[in-house]
């Protein structure tokens, strides 16, 4: 099993969880954090730490959120991986529970 980012990191990006990771598994885009797949281990120690509370772990995964599965996946592939905590984005908490994020995605 793994954990996934889903819909709520768009344009929050906290990046808390990164740092608790002992594998390394996250990786950064321009406004969104993913989760490899393949690099997961499992340990739960992310989910807790994510202020938005958008990590899941994929059993969990709310159905609204099923495609966020593949484009961790996805994105693992291109996107180079983040170890260490970063600011926030100024308008983090602006963006944190507002839905309908996917559109504002940037690859």
């Amino acid at each position: 099993m793994t954990f996934v980012v889903t819909e709520n990191c768009i344009k929050c990006k906290y990046t808390d969880c990164v740092e608790v990771c002992p594998v390394d598994c996250f990786h950064e885009g321009p406004n969104f954090l993913v989760i490899d797949p393949e690099e997961c281990i499992d340990c739960t120690l992310c989910e807790p730490e994510c202020p938005a509370e958008a990590i899941f772990a994929e059993d969990d995964l709310p159905g609204d959120q099923a495609q966020f599965k593949q484009l961790n996946a996805e994105l693992t592939k291109i996107w180079p991986v983040i170890t260490e905590k970063k600011d926030m984005a100024p308008d983090a908490k602006e963006w944190d529970g507002k839905p309908g994020k996917l559109a504002a995605l940037e690859r």
